[in-house]
């Protein structure tokens, strides 16, 4: 109109350093009806979804022909799992690059870059991911299933988590900062103080641990993360608005809306992934993928106080991770014999007879249970 308004919008986006929707469009709102939708989470989170879905299939393609060239004899299969695998031989690995730029450059695209809840997940994303990244290289460069040492990567993992707790207790208000929340109690706020720290370690390192079990047959990891990442998308949102946070009588996390966002970029980044990962896989996620979405889950469900609900949501990751320390304990115990066909859980299934797309499928049903269940959370106080 006379000016005002392009100068207003110059300077919101010079202030932000890089041209990012949110901060380019929604100056115009006031002149441009069309642009206030830029204001509106739900909106962003589904633009996250499409631009994260549509750079993964147009990169997909491009990206698989190049590993290939690069890793030659793909991901190394073990020779002690399922005889449906072997023929698996030569799929090249570190898919999880695939999610993590299609998400990142879609994350960057709408997500407000003045809210510190963002860069928290976003290093816990990218963090996790180079570990992951760095564990898959060395499997390929020694060709065995054996990449760095469950030492080393947790050591790694275990720092990033700890600074992403100090930052968490920098950001969120006094009260819900160290503060521990728990299902179905509408009033409890457990005051962790200094263990806090040793709680995220324990749950963002855990649920990237579970998600990497999980990560065993084509679509799995990938389909039931979504699940999860749906689930905590739609909690985030509750959480971040005071009037929904009320209702639902949830302890309400001021600011944290545009982690939805993320969750959101990263359900199109799967999805763009799991159209190259669905059997016959074309591209395996690796731990770059594995870790940093796992990770990820983690981070968010700290910064919302939903780590409990985590864990129901969660509830096949739980059962995977279950599944390996019950064979570990009675392999140990009894001398040599295992309670399972094969760990992780899907393993005994395939062992014991059962199509890969049959274990898929039934693993998916019970992840959505599970979420069901954990999104009943939300009402039942």
């Amino acid at each position: 109109s006379d000016g005002s308004k392009y100068i207003k919008f110059t300077t919101s986006a010079s202030l932000q350093g890089l041209p990012m929707l949110y901060h380019l469009l929604t100056p115009l709102a006031d002149d441009f009806q069309f642009f206030n939708l830029f204001n509106y989470l739900t909106f962003r989170s589904g633009g996250a979804i499409i631009t994260a879905l549509l750079i993964a299939l147009f990169c997909g393609g491009p990206f698989i022909r190049l590993l290939k060239r690069i890793q030659g004899g793909g991901q190394p299969i073990r020779t002690d799992g399922p005889e449906t695998h072997l023929k698996k031989a030569g799929t090249p690995t570190m898919g999880g690059l695939l999610i993590l730029f299609s998400s990142l450059v879609s994350i960057l695209l709408w997500v407000r870059l003045d809210n510190p809840y963002v860069w928290i997940v976003l290093m816990v994303m990218l963090t996790f991911g180079a570990v992951g990244f760095a564990d898959d290289f060395a499997k390929l460069t020694k060709r065995s299933h054996r990449g760095v040492s469950g030492r080393t990567r947790s050591i790694c993992l275990t720092i990033v988590s700890l600074g992403a707790a100090y930052m968490i207790t920098q950001v969120t208000k006094d009260s819900l900062s160290t503060g521990l929340t728990i299902p179905f109690f509408k009033n409890v706020l457990i005051p962790l103080g200094g263990f806090f720290f040793i709680w995220v370690v324990l749950v963002v390192v855990g649920a990237a641990n579970a998600v990497n079990i999980t990560d065993g047959l084509d679509g799995l990891a990938a389909g039931t993360v979504m699940i999860a990442l749906a689930c905590f998308s739609l909690i985030t949102y509750l959480v971040s608005n005071v009037v929904f946070s009320n209702y639902l009588q949830l302890h309400h996390v001021a600011g944290s809306g545009d982690v939805a966002i993320i969750a959101a970029a990263l359900i199109g980044g799967c999805l763009g992934f799991l159209w190259y990962n669905a059997p016959p896989a074309q591209i395996f996620m690796g731990d770059t993928g594995s870790l940093a979405l796992g990770g990820t889950l983690g981070t968010i469900a700290v910064i919302t106080k939903h780590e409990f609900v985590l864990a129901i949501i969660g509830g096949l990751f739980v059962m995977e991770t279950l599944s390996v320390m019950i064979q570990v304990f009675y392999f140990k115990a009894t001398g040599g014999k295992r309670f399972f066909k094969m760990a992780p859980l899907h393993h005994h299934f395939e062992k014991s007879g059962w199509p890969e797309t049959t274990v898929f499928i039934r693993f998916m049903i019970i992840a959505l249970v599970f979420a069901l269940l954990g999104l009943s959370t939300l009402k039942l106080r």
